[in-house]
């Protein structure tokens, strides 16, 4: 277990107040500080949660030497600049996913945190849940047999939050709910892919609302994956056998896993332990791994993050969605290089609820 150990929170939106909840239930755990680009509303945030420093700035949060951790939870298209700044000062990050907008950028941050010595990594809670070893092992028991499909999909009423329809805040429905298909394809059927298929309806800004995106494995396997801001869905994940199947409910925050025989009839069943919210496990393998001196969480190694910000590259060149910022050069892609190949010259067009 780690010793006592501080928090900074970077940004005062709903996933910054579950987070700041959260660590003042948690052992060994206080939340030292917070930041926003408003003074006024770190103020009302820090004494809305007992928070003993409300900096005037993210520029004053980077001298307080007092922090362990940093977790960042500000809008995508703001993840790169954040994550830069607490990297050049010498500060530990957990950032929100998407950790970056693009995969360019990604790249940059893991070098520099490299080049400094600086511990980070990316707050895609479910892979660090204790129920996702649980599921796991229930797929590699064999039970249903050699596995041949999953399905999995993510849906909320959500279109009306500007920050999810603002191309310059890297909006749209990939990167705040796709990336939760992706990352569960990615860790039921690893990521030997042959090919990447998709399909997509765009807002009147150009980002993307609804997609279904479809994967072909080397050895015969398919993921077929649904995301949407414009309804809500059963966010189920279901994984396909000869001998049954696997079903898990809530691919956003796993609730249960329940196993099914040939005739339809429950084999085994099991529920997620109690949490306080889900977020704690994402802080304490932080945590965990800065004490022991680690640059990156085994949980949600660098190499995970960048394959899956890799692969939203891929599927937004498929459908033409290209930040402004990006088209400027400014730590965008001018190329998209994606898994199988490049696409040249995008196609110019014109974001976080759920954790």
């Amino acid at each position: 277990m780690f010793k006592q150990k501080r928090i900074g929170i970077m940004g005062t939106g709903r996933m910054a107040s579950v987070m700041a909840g959260t660590i003042k239930k948690m052992k060994n755990v206080k939340c030292h500080g917070v930041a926003s680009r408003s003074e006024e509303r770190a103020q009302q945030f820090a004494d809305e949660y007992g928070i003993k420093v409300a900096y005037t700035s993210y520029e004053e949060m980077m001298i307080d030497d007092k922090l362990d951790l940093i977790y960042i939870a500000t809008p995508h298209s703001e993840h790169y600049a954040n994550m830069k700044l607490c990297i050049e000062n010498g500060k530990n990050v957990l950032c929100e996913k998407a950790f970056t907008a693009n995969a360019a950028q990604a790249e940059e941050i893991l070098a520099l945190a490299e080049e400094k010595g600086v511990f980070v990594a990316e707050a895609m809670w479910i892979r660090y849940m204790p129920m996702l070893t649980t599921i796991k092992g229930i797929l590699n028991s064999g039970i249903i047999g050699e596995p041949t499909m999953l399905t999995a999909n993510l849906g909320y009423s959500i279109a009306g939050k500007k920050r999810l329809t603002d191309p310059a805040l890297a909006g749209g429905a990939l990167l705040d709910l796709g990336i939760y298909p992706l990352n569960f394809a990615a860790m039921m059927f690893g990521k030997e892919i042959e090919k990447m298929a998709s399909s997509c309806i765009l807002t009147d800004s150009g980002v993307d609302a609804s997609e279904s995106i479809t994967i072909t494995y080397k050895g015969g396997k398919m993921a077929v994956l649904n995301c949407t801001m414009n309804g809500l869905s059963d966010r189920r994940g279901v994984i396909y056998g000869p001998k049954g199947y696997i079903a898990i409910e809530n691919i956003n925050n796993f609730s249960s896993v329940t196993v099914y025989d040939t005739t339809y009839k429950v084999m085994k069943s099991e529920k997620a332990p109690k949490q306080i919210t889900g977020y704690e496990y994402e802080i304490s393998a932080c945590l965990e791994a800065i004490e022991k001196g680690e640059k990156e969480c085994w949980e949600m190694p660098h190499q995970e993050t960048l394959y899956i910000m890799k692969q939203m590259d891929e599927l937004r060149a498929q459908w033409g969605v290209v930040y402004p910022f990006e088209k400027l050069g400014n730590t965008g892609i001018e190329k998209i290089e994606v898994l199988s190949g490049e696409v040249e010259d995008t196609i110019p067009q014109e974001s976080n609820l759920q954790a």
